[in-house]
């Protein structure tokens, strides 16, 4: 879908989705000012057509996991392969090809009980195609999650916003330890991460537990901040076409005021500190390369304390914040 099919609607509800994921169709409606016919119409076409999709997805820091950023210099022949095969492996998310599709990034969440680290941070650097690897433990989270740029969008007005997030679930600030979570726990949250709005009768079918048990599993685990919901969106819905990883280095003492600083810029899409040659990382969408430009000229210019910047465009999405990779991936 090119950007002129996408309007104000479509925006809207994108944004009001980030706010209120499992929201029924008629609610959303009310608070946009349309019918429930026009927002389940739209909902189907953009979910359809690959531009939205409503995820729930769990906390690695809730469960006591280790996140990674990787960066994996391929040969340029061998990436996409790579790329593909990084993006089937249930530890990864963001799988993307940068840097003129020579360079992969991506996640990946390493378990309480592995003591062996991540397999997948063992096996790269085995593998003959694979140049050289950096990994960086994520040390803290500036932006992302279950903060997304669609927040930043301006598509609701604050009376929306504020009709949206009334009542809903106030999450309990970082817990002392992991959160443990039984079969039934993982049943549904495998449900979850792929479909997000999946009904009670199927999470229900799916745990083997009853609709009202369900609902009060989803209220307990969403107020822990064990599950949170994500939006993986195609950003040429609001006219975004430029994604670009920044690497940063920052002096100690302003990492916490440069990244609390990062997260504020309406260009951020995610924002984190991180161990390795560069400590703070940030993935930023920009309309265009010039837009880009002038946001690290000014902006990233002015945060304080950095002292080296490297920027990686990205050329291709091959997976999002879900399990599965993306049908058709995204050359952005």
């Amino acid at each position: 879908m090119g950007s002129d099919t996408y309007d104000a609607v479509d925006r809207q509800l994108v944004h009001a989705l980030q706010l209120a994921p499992r929201a029924a169709f008629s609610r959303l409606a009310a608070v946009l000012g349309v019918s429930d016919q026009t927002v389940a119409r739209r909902y189907g076409r953009l979910r359809g057509a690959g531009s939205i999709r409503v995820l729930g997805l769990s906390d690695p820091e809730r469960l006591g996991e280790v996140r990674w950023q990787l960066r994996v210099r391929c040969s340029p022949d061998a990436a996409g392969a790579v790329a593909a095969a990084l993006a089937r492996r249930e530890d990864t998310v963001w799988v993307s090809l940068n840097s003129g599709g020579t360079e992969i990034a991506c996640s990946t969440r390493t378990p309480p009980d592995r003591s062996d680290h991540s397999l997948l941070l063992q096996h790269l650097p085995r593998t003959p195609s694979v140049l050289g690897m950096t990994a960086h433990c994520v040390l803290h989270t500036f932006f992302g999650g279950a903060q997304s740029l669609a927040v930043k969008s301006g598509a609701l007005t604050g009376e929306q916003v504020a009709a949206l997030t009334a009542g809903g679930p106030q999450v309990a600030g970082p817990c002392p330890g992991a959160t443990e979570l039984d079969a039934a726990d993982r049943r549904l949250l495998a449900v979850l991460a792929v479909d997000g709005r999946a009904p009670l009768a199927e999470l229900a079918s799916a745990c083997g537990k009853s609709e009202s048990t369900v609902r009060r599993r989803l209220e307990e685990l969403t107020t822990s901040g064990v599950l949170y919901f994500d939006l993986d969106v195609d950003w040429r819905v609001f006219g975004l076409r430029t994604h670009t990883w920044l690497w940063l280095n920052v002096v100690p003492s302003e990492l916490a005021a440069a990244g609390a600083a990062l997260a504020e810029h309406p260009e951020v899409a995610y924002a984190c500190a991180t161990t390795g040659p560069s400590n703070l990382h940030a993935v930023v969408i920009t309309r265009t390369v010039r837009e880009l430009y002038t946001y690290l000229t000014t902006r990233v210019a002015a945060l304080p304390g950095v002292q080296h910047l490297e920027t990686a465009p990205t050329i291709r999405i091959v997976k999002g914040p879900g399990p599965l990779p993306l049908a058709a991936p995204r050359d952005v």
